[in-house]
């Protein structure tokens, strides 16, 4: 049995959930979010917490169960909590600026990047330690939001500069030896 699949998901107050076959509707005060899962795999709300059970142990099935309920579990957290990453730019000039919706990098290039956020993401910066935020309720596209945003400049390794998660550890090599006479 999955140790994953198997563990309960609680449904916090203010969270509702509406399953419809495989899709599932989840509501909450951040938003809602749906998703449709694999038909085999059975999702069901008993006492205000999420089961999910799948109906064999081939393969394939216990790969499912353990993803659909961590998915689930993502939606829930999603809508009643949200998600964020926390991104560092280094490097002297480097700098972002939000401008309405977008984030304005400036990142060494001859010109500025502009990141307009996808729906229900929202940036915010902290100037002075260079630091973006990316906030939203799908643990998927706030990630993917700033794996976008770090592959525009990631951390090069011998001066560190470039755009990283926050306590990223980015491994320094030496630089070019000096002739030695």
């Amino acid at each position: 049995m999955s140790r994953i699949g198997r563990l309960p998901i609680p449904v916090p107050d203010g969270v509702e959930v509406i399953i419809s076959g495989p899709k599932v509707h989840v509501n909450g005060p951040k938003g809602k979010l749906e998703r449709v899962f694999h038909p085999d795999i059975r999702i069901e709300l008993t006492d205000g917490q999420l089961l999910v059970s799948r109906p064999t142990d081939q393969r394939h099935h216990r790969a499912l169960h353990g993803l659909t309920r961590a998915l689930l579990n993502n939606m829930v957290v999603g809508v009643s909590q949200g998600f964020e990453r926390v991104l560092e730019i280094v490097g002297v000039g480097y700098r972002a600026v939000v401008e309405g919706e977008s984030l304005r990098l400036s990142l060494g290039f001859s010109h500025a990047v502009v990141v307009d956020p996808p729906e229900d993401i929202k940036f915010e910066i902290e100037p002075r330690r260079k630091l973006i935020t990316i906030r939203g309720i799908d643990k998927e596209i706030v990630g993917q939001v700033a794996a976008d945003i770090r592959k525009l400049r990631p951390p090069e390794p011998y001066k560190g500069k470039g755009v990283r998660y926050l306590g990223e550890y980015v491994r320094r090599k030496a630089g070019k030896a000096g002739k030695a006479e």
